[in-house]
């Protein structure tokens, strides 16, 4: 079967898992760091960034709601500075408050290959 990305796509699993956990841990860190909110949700949760020490305790992690994108409408859950974010997505408020969703180039470039990566996985 054709890969969009071969290095990535047709690593070894203990590979793949290692990079896994290591964004994780990283995505963990930032968000414990530089967002309030999932700072104050994980205290909640009695979870630190320190307790993920291998990729299965993502269970460990806290859900988010879509109640949370409304609740801190407009921006209030952004680890992006205003320089950074490229395109924003706004909902049409159908319950009463829109939702907010912004992202950076680096965003838009990771959802793009998650993309092709689907399409390619089943023929085009």
């Amino acid at each position: 079967m054709k890969s969009w990305e071969p290095r990535i796509e047709e690593l070894p699993k203990a590979d793949l898992q290692r990079m896994q956990y290591k964004l994780l841990k990283s995505l963990v860190y930032r968000l414990y760091s530089f967002s309030p909110f999932y700072h104050d949700r994980m205290k909640e949760q009695r979870v630190h960034p320190d307790d993920i020490r291998e990729l299965s305790d993502v269970k460990k992690l806290p859900f988010m709601f879509k109640r949370d994108l409304r609740d801190n409408y407009p921006d209030k859950l952004f680890t992006a500075s205003q320089d950074e974010l490229v395109r924003y997505h706004v909902s049409s408020g159908t319950t009463g408050k829109p939702t907010v969703v912004a992202y950076t180039q680096n965003d838009l470039n990771n959802w793009t290959t998650s993309l092709a990566r689907g399409l390619t996985s089943f023929g085009l």
